[in-house]
């Protein structure tokens, strides 16, 4: 491969910017060297690699701010009872798939990726960047208490660990000093950020919706462990009294809150905290029981009045997709973007999608992974770039055909396709 590799004659959307440039971009290595609108001379030594844009819409690699690497493509019985080798080879072929629809960066929320990131960034299997968060943190009967009903709990039963513990994927912990150790133990694994449910969920066993988990102290206990770490917290949670109480205890990101009141909102723009949202639609997700559709459709319900309420109070959000157990629908990944047609402009998500998603990213400071700038196409930023079969910027629905309207996906400076 080339140590240079030189776009000609594309239409750059930089992330940020709704104008376009029409130009050239020279890339060494993982990094974009210059971008110009005037020709960039190469030498004649083969030492740069020149692809014809032929005036196709340039853009950052899509990042997914809310994505399960593991969970999205195993179902809830493999995750409880199949081999673990199974189910991370599964997590492998679908780490490829990902950045072949043009995602090369998420954000893991939660399971056991630290193997598949390792993979990846080794250059062993093909996939995005990952910012992982390891096991989900939960309370007894919480969010992430995957556990049957014959186990005991403990402190009961005091030793031993559960089938999700062993194999990474959620952790029980009670107490300040439990969840300090759980998140602890993640940072100790490579944990860009920490993940902690503090509110019910649609899938959950044991909770309700609208339930509040984890006291106060022991939530500011994981917000500690990271802030000492140079990191943050992010936690799923739905209804206001939840949202307040995270907030409180110093939790930088909510996932999802799609039941938040005004006050909340208001609260989230005063304390300057992101709101990672998913614009949920009653057809992502089909459950087993009537109990969990009807909170599934709760949710959706909620989702409008969520999305109007950051708009209002100029709530810093994100974007995620947030799918989980069906494997047959992790193909829709891309179709989550169209969704927010709705409540935004075409330029208002592509921002979303990539200069804004990766600035909650960066949140990790000194834990973050991949330093240097994602989400932007600017001299010096990561080599992370979409060559698209059309303006999206007029025409969204572009990014909804990635195997089609996506010419050229780039990662680290590595071509990964090319159907130019």
């Amino acid at each position: 491969m080339s140590q240079f590799t030189l776009i000609n004659d594309v239409r750059i959307f930089d992330g940020h910017n709704e104008k376009t440039i029409r130009g050239n971009i020279l890339i060494e290595g993982n990094r974009i060297k210059s971008i110009s609108e005037v020709p960039t001379l190469t030498g004649t030594d083969g030492s740069v690699e020149v692809i014809d844009g032929q005036g196709k819409f340039l853009m950052p690699g899509l990042i997914d701010a809310h994505w399960h690497a593991y969970m999205s493509c195993n179902t809830m019985m493999d995750l409880l009872t199949a081999d673990v080798a199974y189910t991370q080879f599964k997590a492998g072929r679908e780490a490829g798939a990902t950045l072949l629809r043009g995602f090369t960066t998420i954000r893991d929320a939660g399971g056991p990726v630290f193997g598949l990131k390792r993979a990846i960034d080794e250059g062993v299997i093909a996939g995005p960047r990952i910012y992982p968060s390891g096991s989900l943190i939960s309370q007894t009967g919480g969010h992430g208490d995957f556990r049957a009903v014959y186990e005991e709990p403990r402190p009961f039963d005091c030793c031993g660990l559960t089938h999700t513990e062993e194999i990474g994927a959620a952790i029980i912990a009670d107490g300040v000093e439990a969840v300090t150790v759980a998140a602890r133990n993640n940072l100790r694994l490579g944990a860009s950020q920490i993940k902690l449910m503090t509110g019910g969920g649609v899938a959950s066993l044991y909770d309700r919706l609208e339930d509040t988990q984890f006291f106060e102290e022991e939530i500011h206990a994981a917000v500690k462990a990271a802030e000492d770490a140079g990191t943050y917290v992010m936690v799923h949670v739905y209804v206001p009294k939840a949202i307040r109480r995270a907030i409180q205890a110093g939790v930088r990101s909510i996932e999802h809150g799609h039941l938040i009141d005004e006050p909340t909102m208001e609260l989230i723009a005063q304390k300057e905290v992101w709101l990672s949202m998913q614009p949920f639609t009653l057809e992502d997700n089909q459950f087993p029981t009537q109990e969990q559709q009807a909170k599934h459709e709760l949710v959706v319900h909620g989702t409008d009045n969520t999305y109007q309420l950051a708009k209002k109070y100029q709530v810093k959000v994100a974007w995620g997709t947030d799918l989980l157990f069906n494997p047959a629908n992790t193909k829709n990944q891309n179709k989550g973007i169209l969704k927010l047609q709705r409540w935004f402009s075409n330029f208002e998500i592509l921002k979303m999608v990539t200069h804004d998603n990766a600035e909650l990213l960066s949140l990790s400071g000194i834990r973050n992974p991949y330093p240097g700038k994602l989400g932007v196409i600017e001299e010096g930023a990561l080599a992370d770039l979409i060559l698209v079969d059309g303006d999206a910027l007029k025409d969204i629905t572009v990014l909804g055909d990635p195997e089609n309207n996506f010419l050229m996906i780039m990662k680290d400076g590595k071509i990964f396709k090319n159907s130019l």
